[in-house]
């Protein structure tokens, strides 16, 4: 199921803490250490998936449930009235740090520009 060297797979794992936000059969949302706005929660598959192609490519039903995941906890956090970035970094170019599918869920101030030049 995990990677042994994957960071997120030994969150999963209970081997490394992290301070769990959400947690279903299939993903795991919890907060980043390195926030970059008020809210910042990674959602992730439980599974170990190298990117979001590869998961969507793979498990079309787990991609729905990450997606599910940071729906719900956007409006646990409260973050749904006045709106939320959920962000898929995928490879070098796109900024991916981790070799395991997950997204950024940031809000809880206004985030400005999508990209800085």
């Amino acid at each position: 199921m995990g990677n042994d060297d994957c960071l997120f797979c030994k969150i999963v794992a209970g081997e490394i803490p992290a301070t769990i936000v959400r947690e279903t059969p299939r993903t795991l949302a919890f907060r980043d250490i390195a926030p970059k706005a008020p809210v910042h929660i990674l959602v992730i598959p439980k599974e170990h998936f190298g990117d979001v192609v590869t998961l969507a490519e793979a498990d079309p039903e787990v991609t729905a449930e990450v997606m599910g995941t940071a729906a719900v906890v956007a409006e646990y956090e409260g973050l749904a009235a006045d709106g939320f970035r959920l962000i898929f970094n995928t490879g070098p170019n796109g900024g991916q740090e981790v070799p395991h599918a997950h997204a950024h869920l940031l809000g809880g101030a206004p985030l400005g520009p999508m990209l800085s030049r």
